[in-house]
Order: C-alpha cells, then structure tokens, then sequence
C-alpha cells in the first residue's frame, strides 16, 4: 500500500499511552527479544510486530507489491526497512523510500519518503499482553503526488495477545498528522489481526485494515497471508489483500524476504 505519512499523537492518545504505563510498568530486559530469539518482522501484515529487534542485533525487512487500484495497475518496491537494537526492548528504524512504478493507468511514479523511528517495548504485562510504541517522522524526500507534502510525523502503538495453541490476536493503533496538506492534515489507521503459529517455523494471518480520514470518507481492507522462517533468523512471506470499498485498492498481491543479524555489539 501507499504510505502517505507517519503521525502525530492527538492528546488522547499520550493519556492512553501514560495510563498504560502506569498500570503496566516498562518491560524488564529479559522479556524482551533476546539474541537467538526467533525472527519477529514487522511485514508482511500491515500491523506491526509488538516486539522490537534484540540487543545488538540488525534486521533488514524487504518486499514487493503488485496492486490494482481505480487509477490502474502499479509494482511498488522495495519496502525495506532496516531496524537496529540499540538499547534492551528499544530500537531505531528507518523506512527506506519505495519506487512505484505504473503499469497502467494515470497513478504517479517515483519514490517515497525516508521515514526513521524509535521503538520501545513497553511490555508484557500481566495477561501475555505486549505493547510497544513508535513515534517516528516521514521526511519529504520522496514524490509528493504520491506521498503528501512535508513533513510527517506519527505516533503507533502495535500490540498482541497469546491465546492457546499457538494462536494470537494482534493489532495496531496509528495516528498520522500531514501538516503541509490542509485537506488531509490528520487521519487515524487501525487493524486487527487473528494470526496462527505452526512451531517457531510458519504462521497464517487474516486481518482487517481501516483508514479513516478527515476527507474521501474511510478505506477498509482484508490482508491475509503467511510467513515461513528458513531459518532462526531468516523469514520469507507473502499476502494477498482485497479493498472492501471503493476508497480501498481493488487488491494488492505481495512477496518478501527479511534477515537478521546478531552479536553486532
């Protein structure tokens, strides 16, 4: 999908997050990731993964997207982002910008912004509840036609639940602020996961996607795939998302491959 702009937190939302702290507490160091833990991406679903990248460890995530929207047909690639444990249950990332290319139709080519974040881990809490949160910016290096003007700030929050027998709900909490855009200066995405683990090798996913913008009225999307890890730290995925309305692309078709890399320091 086009990612138009990270967000900007209303201030409900930091009352959420501060009361969420309260109750919780921050994560203790061994129960975040840990070097050797199993890979744990951020793609190919649109949430998050509610887990950062261990201490001292390099993740490179990438993919590649063929969809079909009501301005034609596009490839988009590659969604790379490349994440770095700084520091235990936090990270930094950075979104590195996405061509699109057209197919058909009238949709716009060139790149997307350069997007770095941080991510920190606030949980588990008690329930096998994890809860992070991501405050990051898009910074205006791509086409604006495809990815809005200026700067983009963005607050997230993804999470996830463990249910029994490999079974889990997940999802993702975004607010996005596009404050060169007067049209579109404020719009909120949530989704909601029910994903299913086969070992520490495979897992399925069925998810719902909802946009919801001050103009153009909401976008709502069902994604679902799978992702099978080669390795302990080597993951490949892919997706197959439909649009639910109009607002929505008509489906996006998606492959990737993501590696980790541990012991960095």
């Amino acid at each position: 999908m086009r990612f138009l702009g990270p967000a900007a937190a209303s201030g409900s939302t930091l009352l959420i997050l501060a009361a969420i702290l309260a109750a919780g507490g921050a994560a203790r160091a061994d129960q975040c990731p840990q070097k050797g833990s199993p890979i744990e991406t951020d793609r190919p679903d649109v949430t998050n993964s509610s887990l950062v990248v261990p201490q001292g460890s390099f993740q490179n995530e990438n993919g590649v997207n063929f969809s079909a929207s009501p301005g034609g047909h596009e490839f988009d690639g590659t969604n790379s982002r490349l994440r770095l444990g700084i520091a235990p249950c936090l990270e930094v990332f950075v979104d590195i910008p996405t061509y699109f290319a057209p197919v058909s139709g009238s949709l716009p080519a060139g790149f997307t912004n350069v997007a770095p974040a941080i991510k920190w881990q606030i949980s588990p809490v008690p329930g096998k509840l994890d809860l992070s949160a991501t405050l990051g910016v898009g910074l205006p290096t791509g086409n604006s036609a495809i990815t809005g003007p200026g700067v983009q700030p963005y607050i997230q929050f993804p999470w996830s639940w463990s249910l029994a027998d490999g079974w889990a709900i997940t999802g993702m909490f975004t607010n996005f602020l596009v404050p060169g855009d007067p049209n579109k200066q404020f719009f909120t995405e949530t989704t909601f996961v029910l994903e299913r683990e086969f070992g520490e090798r495979a897992f399925l996913f069925v998810e719902f996607v909802g946009d919801y913008r001050l103009d153009g009225g909401p976008s709502y999307l069902i994604n679902s795939g799978a992702g099978f890890r080669i390795t302990p730290q080597q993951q490949i995925d892919f997706h197959v998302a439909v649009g639910l309305n109009e607002n929505a692309p008509a489906y996006i078709v998606g492959i990737g491959y993501s590696y980790r890399i541990d012991g960095l320091f």
